[in-house]
């Protein structure tokens, strides 16, 4: 039994005439007449009787093409529900960021993603940048956004573009001595107890101090950038942190340039090069309209590893 079947059996109902039913499915009478008779051998039923005054579905019949309304509407929805997820319209992305970037430039992208893929369901994780890259290497993410480039075994496997730059800022109560002040240097730095994320203190901040990054194993450690500002707050030390947290809206802290200037390492955008989700396909193509200089250098990469998710290439 086929759709097609499904479709004469409804048309005869509806018109209670062969001829009719033929002429409005686009085919000659005697096919008509051949397939309902099949498909009556096949249900092994009588669906319809042939009287003087039409052709007029039995009892088994009637429940027959109740079932097949049903039927066909279930094959259109399916149809429709396949091509929504092949145009990534449904499904599941999940995200793993660091804090930084739900100040920029996540909020605009997850919005645009929101609006344009409302079906879509986001599973989001505020994750440190190695744990976010381990849990992508698992398949336990579908994107991960870092600062600096993913390391460890398997890194390899992904496609990894910058998304953002940033450069080193301080942060502290709005009645601190260094309030007020548009910059400070790392050498008043280094006479200030800090608060600092661990993953900031382990890594990339440790060349800001030269021969003296002892002076970050006394840090405070706070999770985030907001945690960061709530203990400048508090006159706990100094936070440091990227520029981006200037964004943060706060009455009680004070932001200061660093200097010399210390650029930190890129916001990075990872995902693993063999998925070919078209629920990713279609964030990227978000993340390149949000942010413009994002889609040359993703093209770049891409053509790198042939194997990529195919739709993302052509944006």
């Amino acid at each position: 039994m086929e759709a097609r079947h499904l479709r004469y059996a409804l048309a005869l109902a509806e018109h209670q005439h062969f001829g009719r039913a033929a002429a409005s499915l686009g085919i000659a009478q005697p096919p008509l007449s051949t397939q309902i008779a099949a498909l009556e051998r096949e249900v092994g039923e009588r669906l319809f009787h042939r009287t003087s005054r039409g052709v007029l579905p039995t009892a088994a019949g009637e429940a027959f093409l109740t079932r097949a309304r049903s039927a066909l509407a279930e094959m259109r929805l399916a149809q429709v529900d396949a091509g929504r997820a092949a145009r990534g319209e449904t499904g599941r992305l999940r995200i793993g960021f660091i804090g930084s970037a739900l100040l920029d430039p996540l909020p605009g992208v997850l919005g645009r993603f929101r609006r344009t893929h409302p079906q879509v369901r986001l599973s989001l994780q505020e994750l440190d940048t190695p744990t976010g890259t381990a849990a992508l290497l698992a398949g336990e993410l579908d994107v991960a956004v870092g600062r600096g480039s993913p390391r460890g075994t398997g890194v390899e496997d992904l496609v990894t573009v910058p998304i953002g730059a940033d450069h080193l800022v301080a942060v502290v109560s709005a009645a601190h001595p260094f309030a007020g002040r548009p910059s400070i240097d790392v050498e008043q730095l280094g006479r200030e107890p800090l608060v600092v994320s661990p993953d900031a203190a382990s890594s990339y901040l440790r060349p800001v101090f030269g021969p003296h990054p002892a002076v970050l194993d006394g840090a405070t450690m706070a999770r985030d950038i907001h945690t960061i500002a709530g203990l400048a707050a508090c006159c706990v030390g100094v936070g440091l942190g990227p520029h981006r947290m200037r964004l943060i809206a706060r009455d009680d802290i004070w932001f200061c340039d660093v200097e010399p200037r210390f650029r930190l390492p890129d916001l990075q955008m990872s995902f693993r090069v063999t998925d070919r989700s078209p629920v990713l396909a279609a964030f990227l193509s978000v993340v390149r309209r949000n942010c413009a200089e994002v889609g040359s250098r993703l093209d770049e990469l891409l053509a790198r590893h042939p194997s990529a998710v195919a739709d993302v290439a052509g944006g």
